[in-house]
């Protein structure tokens, strides 16, 4: 589906006012959802949301195991953000860091049981906190729907060309 506004206009296509309520609504709703995600999981495991997506990285990961660069563009976060979740989770025990023997600059972030075993006991509630903000309040059309407009929006953010300019490549 090609967007409404091209980019040769010189004239900027203002949102309707359908169109501003919507976008509102989208802004109001997923921070209000990412702050209750976030109190959750800092009131259960004293740790912010991002922190924990980055222990599911690591749990679905081969051997609990990722090359840092992989990690923060699996993460959309830049490379000296995700340094300092990883100082922080290793201050923790929950992860450590790993040289990695093809690659003299690279390191690899490995969950250790102890972070896995955080992860599982955080886990159900952090579930319980989704599906009471999200799923719950949708019935089974609607999830669909809503399942299906973020895989739209995401495929045409996702970036094609290899030099795109993203911070989680920085």
């Amino acid at each position: 589906m090609e967007p409404k506004n091209s980019a040769e206009s010189t004239e900027p296509q203002w949102l309707t006012e359908d169109e501003q309520h919507i976008w509102r609504a989208y802004l109001h709703a997923t921070t209000l959802l990412e702050d209750h995600l976030d109190r959750q999981l800092q009131r259960d495991a004293k740790m912010p949301h991002v922190y924990f997506g980055l222990l599911v990285k690591l749990s679905e990961s081969p051997r609990r195991r990722l090359r840092m660069t992989e990690l923060a563009r699996d993460a959309k976060i830049t490379r000296s953000r995700l340094s300092h979740a990883i100082s922080r989770l290793e201050a923790n025990g929950w992860v450590r860091r790993e040289d990695c023997p093809s690659d003299k600059r690279g390191q690899f972030a490995v969950l250790t049981e102890e972070g896995l075993g955080v992860l599982e006991r955080t886990a159900p509630g952090h579930v319980a906190a989704v599906r009471h903000a999200l799923f719950d309040r949708l019935d089974a059309e609607q999830q669909k729907s809503l399942g299906e407009i973020m895989r739209i929006v995401a495929e045409g953010l996702q970036p094609t060309e290899a030099g795109a300019d993203l911070p989680w490549l920085r």
